[in-house]
């Protein structure tokens, strides 16, 4: 039992322990999702740029059409005339449904002065805007003030949204009508519902006009008065919609006006391809040219993983240490205790001896004497044996410790990788998507299988596979050698394609050399690729009669001819000195042909480097 001054002293040493893995664990945390949200940020920043962009590009398209109907004779005779023909107004309509045919536009209609439809695209509907009086829509108004407009609203007659361009018709001495052409943007939407984050574009007014989640259009960024919302019944630019907040709850603000923000649960639940409820990163920019912005919402729910895996690696790594720490301190304690039972012996020797010589004369009593002080060595004897097998106990202690280091070393990644993989199946399990979280399980699977054989991959890398040939996967190949890659893809912002056919690719070969071959070609496209703006990796397969062709390719600077010729020579590198010994090329070429396969190397007529895999097919009745 422990005293009662040991047991503080371990408490205190126990909540010290635990304070200073504390402390290590929120260090990194903190240090990491700051990095982290760096990282975030841009990213963000390159997302906004081209929603906008695309958006941009899709309304100049219509830009300067509204002006160009000015120049049509027809439609000037139509407006300038007080009183028009059946047989002139039906030219005109046909001219404007051809147009807005051949346009892909919405719907094209002119208005006289006085804001009434006299011609119109859609003058065979039964809900024709024909004789309409639109003179309330601003921007009639603005075509009359101005010259031109730009309005987003709804439709007051088939309540369907869109982009409003209108242009004033003139002659030489006044203005004799507008022109307008409703633009559509659900193609614009569509591809955006497809993207990794989640944007919206909202109008002057705060109202989301546009989305990438369909529940997010024609709500608001903040709650709107009374006054604003009898406004809108009068002009009628939402037709009468709700306009519901959306809820976006500030958080805190970070630089280069970035927000985090959290978005509320959608009731019922939402299925997307995105996050669209927790946590983000939003960043918001105007739109050039018109009085709407664009926000783009960053889901912080990976960066918040990564940060607390790296949060619990560094609090283990910091236990280690203290562990060792004490081991060390143990060990000097025991030394210590040695030496002084080593000094302890050999006072009691000398001071035998010294007895001795004066006690010859006496022989019996020195003989009793004698006795006593040898039982008092072999006493002596006994405590610094059991000092030695304490010192050959904790020496043993301290070789356990140095083995759980490289141990703990070479399986943070795959635990990691664990960590991500077991939190995404479980959030694909909550939304119903079984099959995702079924392939997420499989590739927990295979982690746990290949944390095995991680050292024997590593030796086996240099040498010929000693295993027969088995019908291998190639989709499986690929997407292991790109998992082992991710966290270069990650700080290499780089952005790998994936081309490969819906049948299943069964190459006869091993899985680990094929797998060692994809990550040695990837990783020196990585390399190739280092500092360019956006850097891309693409991966393809066919099968070719009794082959399969894997073809890798860069974006980078392609290969030269001294390259391309030497490119297989053991020792060969383009690579600054101290980055590579160059026998990554022939020891994959090596392990190709051991395949029954070839290897081969060219430029890409589009750019970049191009590898080719060239491995026989699996028999068939051996598929997996």
């Amino acid at each position: 039992m422990f005293s009662n001054q040991q047991q503080v002293r371990l408490g205190v040493l126990i909540l010290g322990f635990a304070a200073l893995v504390a402390a290590a664990s929120l260090f990194a945390f903190r240090y990491s999702l700051a990095i982290d949200l760096t990282g975030l940020q841009a990213t963000g920043r390159h997302r906004l740029d081209l929603y906008a962009t695309s958006l941009e590009r899709e309304i100049d398209k219509y830009a300067y059409f509204p002006t160009t109907l000015g120049l049509e004779r027809d439609v000037l005779r139509l407006l300038g005339k007080p009183n028009t023909s059946s047989a002139e107004t039906a030219q005109v309509n046909q001219y404007l449904e051809q147009l807005n045919e051949r346009a892909g536009t919405l719907s094209i209609y002119i208005l006289d002065s006085k804001g009434k439809v006299v011609a119109t695209s859609n003058w065979r509907r039964p809900d024709s805007f024909l004789g309409e009086d639109l003179s309330f829509r601003p921007y009639f108004r603005q075509a009359m003030d101005n010259g031109n407009g730009r309005f987003f609203g709804i439709g007051t007659t088939r309540g369907e949204p869109g982009y409003y361009l209108s242009s004033a018709l003139t002659d030489s001495h006044a203005t004799l009508g507008v022109a307008v052409v409703k633009v559509g943007l659900k193609q614009l939407e569509k591809s955006w519902a497809t993207v990794e984050a989640p944007a919206l574009v909202s109008d002057e007014n705060g109202v989301v006009i546009l989305a990438s989640v369909a529940d997010w259009k024609f709500t608001t960024l903040k709650p709107l008065d009374e006054a604003t919302r009898s406004a809108f019944d009068q002009t009628q630019q939402y037709n009468r919609r709700a306009l519901n907040p959306l809820g976006v709850v500030e958080l805190a603000e970070l630089e280069h006006g970035a927000r985090l923000v959290r978005l509320p649960k959608a009731e019922p639940e939402m299925v997307s391809m995105f996050p669209v409820a927790g946590t983000f990163l939003a960043q918001t920019q105007p739109l050039p040219g018109t009085p709407w912005s664009i926000t783009v919402f960053s889901p912080q729910e990976q960066v918040r993983g990564i940060a607390t895996n790296r949060a619990a690696l560094a609090g283990a790594g910091a236990a280690f240490l203290l562990i060792l720490a004490l081991m060390l301190n143990q060990r000097r304690r025991h030394l210590k205790d040695r030496l002084a039972a080593q000094a302890a012996l050999q006072k009691a020797h000398d001071e035998l001896e010294r007895k001795v010589v004066e006690r010859t004369a006496d022989l019996s009593s020195a003989n009793t004497r004698l006795q006593q002080e040898v039982a008092e060595r072999t006493q002596a004897e006994r405590t610094l044996r059991a000092a030695q097998d304490e010192l050959v106990q904790a020496g043993k202690l301290a070789v356990i410790g140095q083995l759980s280091a490289g141990v703990a070393h070479e399986l943070n990644q795959p635990l990691a990788a664990l960590r991500t993989l077991s939190g995404n199946a479980r959030k694909f399990l909550e939304r119903g998507n079984q099959e995702t979280a079924s392939s997420n399980l499989e590739r927990i699977a295979e982690l746990v299988d290949r944390m095995g054989t991680l050292t024997a991959q590593l030796k086996s890398f240099a040498r010929k596979s000693s295993g027969k040939p088995l019908a291998v996967p190639v989709r499986r190949a690929v997407e292991n050698a790109l998992f082992l890659l991710e966290q270069r893809f990650k700080q290499g912002r780089a952005v790998a394609c994936i081309d490969l056919p819906d049948e299943q690719l069964q190459a006869w070969c091993d899985a680990n050399r094929l797998e060692q071959v994809l990550v040695n070609l990837a990783g020196n496209a990585l390399d190739a690729m280092e500092g360019m703006a956006e850097p891309a990796l693409h991966i393809a397969a066919v099968r070719q009669a009794n082959h399969i062709l894997i073809t890798v390719r860069d974006n980078g600077p392609g290969l030269s001819e001294e390259a391309q010729a030497r490119l297989f020579e053991p020792f060969f590198t383009t690579k600054e000195a101290g980055s590579g010994l160059g026998l990554g090329l022939a020891i994959s070429a090596g392990i190709v042909a051991d395949f029954g396969g070839n290897l081969s190397a060219s430029n890409h007529p589009d750019g970049g480097a191009l590898f080719t895999l060239e491995i026989p097919v699996a028999p068939e009745g051996k598929g997996t």
